[in-house]
């Protein structure tokens, strides 16, 4: 099993009742995404850094998109963690490290970095970067995760970022903060690695979870459901990730 079967929204169904508890992470980001993205004035250029496969391209087709990596993971290379299967970069506009982007200041109207920050080694080298990019008033657009397995080995570096870091580096580099929204909440993540748990069993323990088991996985997900449906701002402890917005001074 891939990464992108594993990450695939589970649905769940208990007693006529939709349980979507810990399957939200990938969709809500993917929305908020878009609907950032479809507000950035059309004509303006984006830069896409750490791009990757540029999931995202399609909701940039009113804007001068540019797309960049460093266009080095190669999955066939480890088989360590989350391992993509395949991976194809595309045409990228930039190949270069994040940190060091060869363009002239203030080339960007906006700048989006998408699931990146943990698989950089460099991320607060990576602000100050995407400061000198952007032009005055430019919208700098962050996602990244609270809190990660290991993925896309070797390029894993941080488990995940806290909104307490965006604060502190945000503000040293000239940006406005506009937005640290939480993706998800105590509840969820722990849903979402529930729900992980027969294929994590099955890699790591070489065995398939037995009918009473899985009903224990049911009732959790049950248990867990309700308390996300109750839930008052857990996410402070937990959550998916954070999605930032931030405008250049």
């Amino acid at each position: 099993m891939n990464l992108k079967q594993i990450i695939k929204k589970y649905i769940f169904k208990k007693n006529n009742r939709l349980l979507t508890v810990g399957t939200l992470n990938e969709s809500t980001r993917i929305h908020w995404l878009e609907e950032v993205l479809n507000k950035i004035p059309a004509g303006s250029k984006i830069l896409d850094a750490g791009a990757g496969e540029q999931p995202f391209k399609k909701f940039c087709a009113h804007l001068q998109y540019v797309s960049q990596d460093f266009a080095q993971y190669k999955p066939e290379n480890l088989n360590s963690g989350l391992q993509m299967v395949e991976w194809d970069y595309g045409q990228l506009d930039i190949i270069s490290d994040i940190a060091s982007i060869p363009r002239e200041d203030k080339t960007f109207d906006a700048i989006m970095c998408t699931e990146v920050f943990e698989h950089i080694v460099n991320p607060r080298e990576a602000i100050k970067e995407f400061s000198r990019l952007l032009k005055s008033g430019g919208c700098l657009i962050i996602t990244a995760p609270f809190c990660s397995l290991t993925h896309f080995a070797p390029y894993h570096f941080y488990s995940g970022f806290n909104r307490f870091f965006y604060d502190e580096e945000l503000g040293k580099n000239g940006f406005e903060t506009i937005d640290i929204i939480p993706n998800g909440n105590y509840f969820e993540y722990l849903a979402q690695e529930v729900n992980r748990l027969p294929f994590i069993a099955k890699q790591y323990s070489n065995r398939k979870l037995i009918k009473t088991e899985k009903n224990a996985i049911n009732k959790l997900q049950r248990l867990l459901q309700n308390l996300s449906d109750a839930d008052s701002n857990s996410s402070e402890l937990l959550c998916f990730g954070y999605h930032v917005l931030a405008r250049k001074k």
